[in-house]
């Protein structure tokens, strides 16, 4: 590959076979990928969107739609990563999006890049927040970043995306009351989408309340109704996005918390590359087969020996 400077160039000129290659070093660790990453020119002021929400929500249709309304309307460079989950038995993905996404995944103007979660139990992979800097170098106008869908563990989407857009759907009705506080509070914009289907205002209708019971601030957060398989609500949506962005500077106070979240994760990963999984297994089913074995006094043991 290329010197890191000559990277540098070629990402902000917006070459995507460089883009795909200083991703495909960075999420499998390959040599030099820590250079990569401290030579890059990140460019912050570039939004990431994230599009989160349970399966069968419609997320893949309604990104969909985004972006084919911003390339006719304005123009734009949109970068996409979309995280598909892994098999826990042999860790590959199906990647899925990339048959979903079919209709841009040649546009001139859209980089779309599927990433497995590896084990990641969040709905993001591992390497998430590297590689959203590695787009965010590489001269997009949007990036969108849209998780698995797997429920309460999702607010993971928060620390990283600059605007969040919970999608639901109407068959969620009544029991959007059971959803717990931790991932309506991550939502900037909410979405029922498939809203021609039964329910649907009984869902808003909850969503309101239940905005309004978590919400410690007079506004709440919007609510877009979008059936995206016709367009339906997308210039809606994108307009409600666009000023949760442009509201960021003043409304968004916590960001400082949002970026110590970031580094957290990275020194998280970097600490828990230094386990070996096999040494711990082996020392396990060794510990284990003596009496009075205990659990958590093995692992305070062994996290001493293997500092």
């Amino acid at each position: 590959m290329d010197s890191n400077s000559s990277i540098a160039t070629q990402l902000r000129a917006g070459d995507y076979k460089t883009l795909a290659r200083c991703i495909t070093i960075v999420e499998n660790e390959y040599d030099r990928y820590e250079k990569i990453l401290h030579e890059l020119a990140i460019n912050h002021r570039i939004p990431i969107i994230g599009i989160t929400g349970p399966p069968g929500a419609g997320k893949s249709t309604l990104l969909n739609g985004i972006i084919k309304n911003l390339l006719d309307t304005e123009n734009v460079k949109i970068g996409v990563i979309v995280v598909d989950p892994s098999s826990p038995f042999h860790h590959g993905a199906l990647l899925g999006d990339r048959i979903r996404m079919s209709e841009h995944f040649n546009h001139p103007n859209v980089f779309i890049r599927s990433l497995a979660t590896r084990g990641s139990l969040g709905g993001l992979s591992a390497k998430t927040i590297e590689i959203s800097d590695i787009m965010r170098a590489s001269g997009f106008d949007y990036i969108f970043i849209e998780t698995v869908g797997v429920g309460q563990s999702e607010v993971e989407i928060a620390g990283l995306a600059d605007c969040t857009v919970l999608v639901l759907v109407p068959e969620g009705g009544d029991e959007i009351q059971t959803i717990k506080a931790g991932i309506m509070e991550i939502a900037d914009v909410f979405v029922v989408n498939k809203s021609d289907r039964d329910n649907a205002d009984t869902m808003i209708k909850n969503l309101h309340e239940l905005a309004h019971a978590s919400s410690s601030e007079k506004k709440t957060n919007p609510i877009v109704k979008t059936i995206a398989t016709t367009n339906e609500g997308i210039p809606e949506l994108i307009a409600e996005i666009k000023n949760c962005l442009q509201n960021l500077s003043s409304e968004k106070e916590n960001k400082k918390h949002l970026l110590a979240h970031k580094a957290f994760q990275l020194i998280l990963h970097q600490k828990i590359k230094t386990i070996s999984q096999i040494k711990l297994e082996q020392d396990l089913i060794a510990a284990s087969k003596k009496e009075n074995f205990n659990l958590y006094v093995f692992v305070e043991r062994w996290l001493l020996e293997n500092k």
